[in-house]
């Protein structure tokens, strides 16, 4: 830390230190390079010569796993485009840890904090559309200082509230001073060695790649933005998207899992299914053939929906019903359920329908020792996308997630973009948002 740096202590879990002005430190990058630079200049060598850019992100932390899925997507599509377009530097998206969200409820499973990105997805498969790392690689390979790898910049994404109140939108990229104390968080995902030289608040209304005019790569080596769900998608729902999308392929354990689960439970496998997919999403092609296994496939929301957007939920004698009438339509006598609902409500659904199989995924411990709850999320999900038939929740992210699955697997549109009809007379339809190839 340069002389004349002050640093800052936040009171959180642990001492989080951040500088906030700006000096040379032995690692930062040097703002007016030169070649000539000597050995005993403050900036280092290896510093000085390292096209390597790093970019960091996180999200306001009430925000869910599905959410947090999309905002991955809008981050790799901003930072594929930059490193498409920008040959002077080698651009790398850091892959920000899981933390304990909302819907991790299992208290047994610890803490389920820093759980890193190839617990639940390919890695690999990833990289196949962006340069992207995990965050434990970043640490090891970014250059620290007396053990504290220091960030170079932190942008705290905020939106502007007058353009909510008067409904008068336009495009915004302002540092101003930050509307509240609280929203002065300084990410550090969990780890106390990681500290931000520079802070400041941006007040942002505009598509993810407006964010590049902040990057600033001959000063920076590294920016973090905090409330990147606060960036838009720059385009969504195009090709860009979609193969943003299918790339996130799940952990491959994860799919054994529920493969197992499918044919010892549903008699479903994918050939019989014609669900089997190129081992590599690069070479799929677009069809919509696939058929499905002989069993319906509901995600029935509860909890935090029960009170946020009751209207929208049915009863569980209501759902009953509606599942009911599907089975018989389409001929199928077996239900697989995906829900954060009480057991007694689980049991409450099957007691309503004495003349169907209904069953859920009940993971053992050592599967969910090792995929926590997130992990065993996926699996409800992997098994609902195999499905003859899906009916979800409307407006719940899990159910988007589900239903792009299907888009990929390449079912019928009717098929897949269903929801349960809740307390209101007339049913609402959920949007349709197909796969573009």
């Amino acid at each position: 830390m340069s002389n004349g740096a002050s640093r800052v202590f936040f009171p959180y879990h642990q001492k989080r230190e951040v500088s906030v002005s700006v000096g040379c430190s032995e690692v930062e990058y040097c703002a007016q390079p030169d070649e000539y630079m000597e050995n005993g200049s403050k900036c280092t060598i290896q510093r000085h010569f390292s096209k390597k850019r790093y970019i960091l992100y996180d999200v306001n932390p009430p925000e869910g796993f599905n959410l947090r899925r999309d905002v991955y997507i809008r981050a790799a599509v901003f930072v594929k485009d930059l490193a498409e377009q920008d040959n002077e530097f080698d651009w790398q998206l850091v892959l920000p840890p899981w933390e304990k969200l909302y819907h991790w409820k299992s208290r047994d499973l610890g803490s389920q904090l820093q759980i890193p990105w190839g617990t639940f997805f390919d890695i690999e498969s990833l990289r196949k559309f962006a340069p992207v790392i995990e965050m434990y690689d970043f640490l090891k390979e970014y250059p620290s200082e007396h053990g504290t790898t220091i960030v170079d910049k932190l942008y705290i994404l905020q939106n502007d509230e007058e353009m909510f109140k008067t409904g008068k939108f336009e495009d915004k990229n302002e540092v101003v001073k930050c509307l509240s104390d609280s929203q002065q968080r300084i990410v550090t995902w969990g780890y106390s060695n990681i500290s931000m030289k520079e802070v400041s608040c941006l007040t942002f209304h505009a598509t993810v790649s407006g964010l590049r005019k902040n990057l600033q790569p001959k000063i920076y080596s590294s920016v973090a933005f905090d409330h990147m769900e606060v960036a838009l998608h720059d385009s969504y729902g195009s090709q860009n998207y979609w193969r943003a999308r299918r790339s996130m392929r799940y952990n491959s354990e994860l799919y054994e899992i529920a493969k197992k689960f499918r044919e010892q439970f549903l008699h479903s496998n994918d050939v019989k299914d014609q669900t089997i997919r190129s081992s590599d999403w690069t070479k799929e092609k677009g069809e919509r053939n696939a058929l499905g296994g002989p069993y319906l496939a509901v995600h029935l929301r509860r909890r935090d929906f029960l009170i946020g957007r009751s209207k929208f939920i049915p009863t569980i004698p209501h759902a009953a019903v509606q599942l009911k009438e599907i089975m018989v339509r389409l001929g199928l006598n077996v239900t697989f359920v995906a829900t954060d609902a009480e057991e007694h409500e689980y049991s409450e659904l099957q007691k309503h329908l004495p003349d169907y199989k209904i069953l859920k995924f009940q993971p053992s411990w050592s599967i969910r020792k090792k995929f926590k709850d997130g992990g065993i999320a996926i699996i409800d999900q992997i098994i609902c996308s195999h499905a003859r038939y899906f009916i979800g929740t409307y407006e719940s992210t899990f159910t988007f997630r589900i239903q792009e699955d299907r888009e990929i697997l390449g079912f019928p549109t009717e098929t897949t973009f269903n929801v349960l009809c809740g307390k209101e007379k007339k049913c609402l339809l959920g949007g349709h948002w197909k796969i573009v190839w």
